[in-house]
């Protein structure tokens, strides 16, 4: 891979233990919960930017302090069978519990009658964890279940996968929450409210992000790890909690956070066959949709295996654009990323890609760019958004003027594409699209600006 396309750094780990397995209280014949678990040894090894030095691994349970990154190549070719609930994203087990929010239920139901317990007991918990505006933290708001069963639960499993660090609300009423995870961590969810009822919760899929596009605050930080699938939807589970009362339903998800949902491709997918599931959360497969930068053969394999929305962050109308702004485009050209889309799309039935299009004074918004990308989509079902850049410390780039974009988006039109121009919310609380995280001292690094740019990025404001 180019110097550029990737970006991750290492936190301090302890030692890895070994793997802690569960003795079920009850004697049961069903396999054993290792078998269930898959619990194994995933591949670990340094990349990008990162010390040469190697963590230790003996199983996929390891020290809570632990922050486990795969190999690049490896990671971007995620097509290796799930590790069941806990191995492949690397991240500590929570002691020696199992993690209710990491499974499906197919998974919850084999894991209960593992136990000794009914399928139909795995069901009730089920509805009581993401149904029946109950959204359970605790065995005590598990009401109505068997007293045997409840009291199991509150020995073997583990309910939150995060915790609640603060909330911030911004003018226009968009709240921003952080979330501390059990290593320490912390990542940001949005909640955008919406006078017509479309109320969406964005979540993170990542610490960080690798992908280092170059007007993305995120960005700036690396990727330190991926979330667990129980991480991502515990974010989902949260927003309803929280602010169902607030601010209405909340209808819609969008992968938009911190992170490249699909560079997570493993845990997101799992994520959000949860959140649809039509006993539990019962999002919409219509109504959450999954971003990506544009990595290729994982987003052939969400197409294949979710039916949930995909939108891509197309952002330039040339590979010398790309290469600089989305570092990404230098091992999947755009060329490769529309060719497949094209393909993959004529596959699906009634179904359109939403490209997102974030607005760079003077880089790719010329009346030019808006004619190419007429051509680029051509003969792939879409939605065209487009986005107002939100600036942010350290950016090198402005946002286009409102009277350009306009002049833009009706060019877009003119030419047939169906667009729509998005507003920022919650950019006073750095709660707006590209502004999520909290960069360190150790940053990811800004890129060359080609010799055609530069006047452009320094003309005055």
């Amino acid at each position: 891979m180019e110097m550029g396309c990737v970006w991750m750094r290492r936190v301090s780990s302890g030692n890895a233990l070994s793997a802690l397995l569960v003795k079920p209280p009850y004697s049961v014949s069903s396999p054993s919960l290792l078998s269930f678990l898959h619990l194994k040894s995933p591949p670990i090894s340094s990349v990008g930017f990162s010390p040469p030095s190697r963590l230790p691994l003996s199983t996929a349970a390891c020290s809570s302090s632990a922050a486990l990154v795969p190999d690049d190549e490896d990671s971007f070719s995620s097509s290796s069978p799930r590790l069941g609930s806990y191995g492949k994203s690397g991240i500590p087990v929570k002691r020696s519990k199992v993690l209710l929010k990491e499974m499906r239920y197919v998974e919850l139901e084999k894991w209960v009658q593992m136990q000794g317990f009914r399928p139909s007991q795995a069901m009730m918990l089920w509805k009581r964890l993401y149904g029946n505006h109950i959204w359970a933290h605790c065995v005590d708001e598990l009401e109505g279940l068997n007293k045997d069963f409840k009291r199991m639960l509150a020995e073997y499993a583990e309910f939150k996968a995060l915790s609640l660090k603060g909330i911030r609300t911004a003018a226009d009423g968009t709240k921003k929450i952080l979330f501390s995870l059990e290593d320490g961590l912390v990542i940001e969810t949005v909640i955008i409210p919406c006078d017509r009822g479309r109320n969406t919760v964005c979540v993170s899929s990542q610490v960080g992000c690798a992908m280092n596009c170059q007007f993305c605050y995120t960005g700036r930080m690396g990727l330190t790890r991926h979330l667990t699938a129980a991480e991502i939807v515990e974010q989902a589970v949260f927003a309803r909690r929280l602010f169902s009362e607030e601010v209405g339903p909340i209808s819609n998800v969008v992968f938009m956070g911190m992170g490249e949902p699909l560079h997570n491709v493993e845990n997101v997918i799992q994520a959000a066959h949860i959140m649809v599931h039509e006993q539990g959360l019962h999002f919409s497969p219509r109504k959450v949709t999954v971003s990506t930068s544009g990595l290729v053969p994982q987003l052939k394999r969400f197409l294949h295996e979710s039916n949930c929305a995909l939108a891509v962050s197309l952002n330039a109308t040339t590979d010398e654009v790309r290469n600089w702004i989305m570092p990404i485009n230098r091992k999947y050209k755009l060329d490769l990323l529309l060719q497949t889309l094209r393909e993959e799309l004529h596959r699906k039935k009634n179904y359109k890609v939403l490209f997102e299009y974030v607005m760079l004074a003077g880089v790719n918004d010329s009346i030019e760019d808006a004619k190419r990308l007429i051509d680029l989509v051509q003969g792939i079902p879409c939605k065209i958004n487009l986005i107002s850049f939100n600036p942010h410390s350290g950016s090198q780039f402005r946002p286009t003027p409102e009277e350009k974009i306009i002049e833009f988006r009706n060019i877009l039109a003119e030419g047939g594409c169906t667009v729509f121009l998005r507003l920022s919310r919650g950019d006073d609380q750095m709660a707006a699209c590209g502004q999520l995280g909290k960069p360190g001292p150790l940053q990811a690094p800004l890129l060359r600006v080609p010799q055609e740019f530069q006047m452009a990025l320094n003309a005055p404001a």
